[in-house]
């Protein structure tokens, strides 16, 4: 397969306020391999006004969502995408990239998609706020408390996007959003904008997110920045120098509209002074510069620019890049046998050139030479080859920390000792990822807490991580991607952090009673209830938050004790020498903490059968008063929260997860230990289950 013939020009369209605008005339976009007409963008019409003003109206059916639904729906609409990927990887080889590159982009992208999917179901409640952090009582009798709550922005996430992830790019900031409740507008970079396009026609055509959930503008943004309002925000993704442009767009700055920055760094790889030659390390360290210089063909925002090496290993690490990169074929993408494609447009790679003509100030090119092209055209396509750089005096160069060559090019950087290993990584003014190659803790410890304040991500790689590390420049769902100074100071992913980005965090006092009417979640001193069914005899669809079961009470013995410390082994002395103890913190012999835990779930739970299936675990666990021998304990079980859970396949029971706040108190009404018990209950069938004669997913 080829990419010798091209498909009928494309025309991506723009989709706002629920309609699709396409022009005939505008931007002619060429393919990056062999430089033929390849699309035609314009944005030409478009009423950014208008559009804003209708993501805003749109929000609201978002809103009425909980996280749940808006999980399910991300669910659904990553399954739906991932099978169609193919015709985006046929989309995707014209913008230069190799099918690796490209898994990156799209089954990556839509692998955050399920990532954010699993992180809401699991770590969010299923409604539309978010409780945050704990209850904090402001008052002396327990009247007065208050607690954060996080609220959706009722605005638009306005996200533009650089050109080198068209669909990831897109996907990792849609996902986030719209857990978080907001719709978003969607402006990718020009040079790539059709696979975009592609992309967002499948998601509007599966109509799995509510209308509005999603707009896109292809061609030029216009006066849209002009049009926000303060529910609004901006998160972009591109070069440093447009993010401080955009940054301080007069209507961004005053309605104070959020502006998240993820901007292109030079990211360092340090190889660590310990390293041998004939280590693990050091071949680790050449196969990851490497890489990074070609994936993507170097236009990764994340790619290694600068790689640090210990003086003596210069000759060695330039030897093993030589043979490393000789082995990449350049060419046409779509074949077999070429491992990296052109560059995203011809212009792009004449900035490249320029900028490595720059670098040559101070640096001399130590790794170059034209390979053999293997389909596509060298002249009207867009390919550069592999190019590394060695700069002999990098504490005082300014080049090598300064100027991007956003392509296929690196720079050796030599150091001496790890201190000086740290200045030079910092001397980038702030990297968005940073790897450190070292089996040397202590040199690894040193390295990173140097370095940590200037990156937002640091991979430490070793032998012992070699086969499951995902590299020193792909950013994961979990963790941070963003960095701080040149990098934009912004921050994205991060797990359910970059849902707390769309997200209004307010502050709310109460009593506990309205505190717990207006969460749904039991605040310590609200009124309870109480009847005459035991809690454990309700499904989960009968028991409210704020059930409550007072215990009988139970006085605790020496043959409690002596009994509980023979069934369990637990022989220490506080509980079973009388002289030990009296030397002790508690003057006394106490009962064993988890001997209260076990007493307190003979007085409350129900024996027989029913809707609680199981116990499914213990959290917050406090012991706070010792027990003694002739003290007499009593719990209070109250349903803190309720948690309903998907129907796994091939499971027909469907069931969810009652939360109870447990507080076991003695003779004189002290609290002696607090904690919460998980329990699985039965609930009924509703319209998320799927049908009784479904097929196992």
């Amino acid at each position: 397969m080829t990419l010798s013939t091209i498909p009928d020009l494309l025309r991506p369209a723009s989709y706002i306020s629920g309609r699709w605008h396409a022009n005939p005339d505008g931007q002619t976009l060429l393919d990056a391999v062999y430089g033929r007409p390849v699309a035609v963008i314009s944005s030409t019409g478009v009423d950014f006004a208008e559009a804003l003003a209708y993501g805003r109206r749109a929000g609201a059916a978002i809103r009425r969502l909980t996280f749940h639904e808006r999980a399910r729906a991300l669910k659904a609409l990553g399954a739906y995408l991932m099978e169609r990927k193919e015709a985006y990887y046929e989309l995707s080889m014209l913008t230069g990239a190799t099918r690796r590159d490209s898994w990156v982009d799209i089954e990556g992208g839509i692998g955050t998609l399920f990532s954010y999917a699993s992180m809401a179901r699991r770590d969010l409640p299923d409604e539309r706020f978010w409780p945050d952090g704990r209850v904090e009582r402001l008052g002396r009798e327990g009247t007065f408390v208050g607690r954060h709550l996080l609220v959706p922005r009722e605005g638009v996430a306005v996200q533009i996007n650089a050109f080198n992830f068209p669909v990831w790019g897109m996907l990792e900031k849609l996902a986030p959003a719209f857990v978080g409740g907001m719709p978003s507008l969607v402006k990718p970079a020009p040079q790539t904008a059709y696979v975009t396009e592609r992309v967002v026609r499948d998601i509007i055509a599966s109509g799995l997110l509510p209308e509005g959930a999603l707009q896109l503008v292809t061609g030029e943004p216009g006066d849209l920045l002009d049009h926000l309002l303060e529910q609004d925000m901006v998160a972009f993704t591109g070069s440093a120098a447009t993010a401080a442009k955009l940054r301080v767009h007069p209507n961004v700055v005053a309605r104070s509209v959020p502006f998240n920055a993820e901007a292109d760094s030079l990211n360092a790889s340090v190889l660590g002074l310990t390293v041998t030659p004939d280590a693990p390390e050091f071949a680790l360290f050449v196969r990851e510069v490497a890489r990074e210089m070609t994936g993507k063909a170097g236009q990764k925002c994340t790619a290694i620019r600068r790689a640090l090496v210990p003086s003596h290993l210069v000759e060695a690490v330039t030897d093993g890049l030589r043979r490393e990169l000789a082995k990449v074929t350049l060419g046409d993408p779509a074949r077999d046998d070429v491992r990296m494609g052109a560059l995203v447009s011809v212009e792009q790679r004449e900035r490249v050139r320029d900028t490595l003509r720059r670098l040559q100030a101070e640096a001399r090119v130590v790794i170059s030479g034209e390979a053999e092209l293997r389909g596509g055209d060298r002249e009207q396509g867009a390919f550069l080859d592999p190019t590394v750089l060695l700069c002999e005096s990098p504490l005082t160069a300014t080049g090598p920390h300064e100027l991007e060559a956003f392509g296929p090019v690196a720079t050796l950087l030599p150091y001496d000792s790890l201190e000086d290993a740290v200045i030079l990584t910092k001397l980038g003014r702030g990297s968005l990822a940073g790897s450190i190659v070292t089996h040397d803790r202590a040199e690894a410890t040193e390295l990173v807490l140097g370095m940590a304040s200037s990156h937002g991500r640091l991979l430490v790689l070793n032998r012992d991580n070699a086969k499951e590390n995902t590299g020193h420049g792909s950013p994961l769902p979990q963790l941070n991607h963003g960095g701080p100074g040149r990098a934009g100071g912004g921050s994205e992913l991060g797990g359910l952090s970059a849902v707390r980005h769309h997200m209004n965090r307010v502050a709310v006092q109460a009593d506990p009673t309205t505190l717990t009417a207006i969460t749904r979640e039991f605040v310590p001193g609200a009124a309870v209830t109480e009847d005459a069914v035991h809690p454990f005899r309700k499904s989960f669809d009968e028991i409210e938050v704020g059930d409550s079961l007072l215990t009988h009470r139970r006085t605790v013995t020496e043959a409690d004790i002596v009994n509980f410390a023979g069934l369990t082994g637990d022989h220490f002395y506080a509980h079973v020498d009388e002289i030990g103890a009296k030397e002790g913190i508690f003057g006394r012999r106490v009962a064993h903490g988890y001997f209260l835990i076990s007493a307190a779930a003979g007085q409350f739970v129900s024996a027989a059968p029913g809707p609680v299936l199981a116990n499914y675990g213990l959290e917050n666990l406090r012991f706070t008063l010792p027990v003694g021998i002739g003290d007499t304990i009593r719990t209070r079980l109250t349903c803190k929260r309720k948690i309903r859970k998907d129907l796994r396949p091939g499971e027909t029971r469907p069931t969810g997860v009652v939360e109870w706040r447990s507080e076991i108190t003695n003779q004189d009404g002290a609290l002696v230990a607090t904690y919460d018990i998980l329990t699985l209950v039965e609930r009924a069938r509703d319209a998320f289950d799927p049908p009784l004669d479904a097929a196992p997913a």
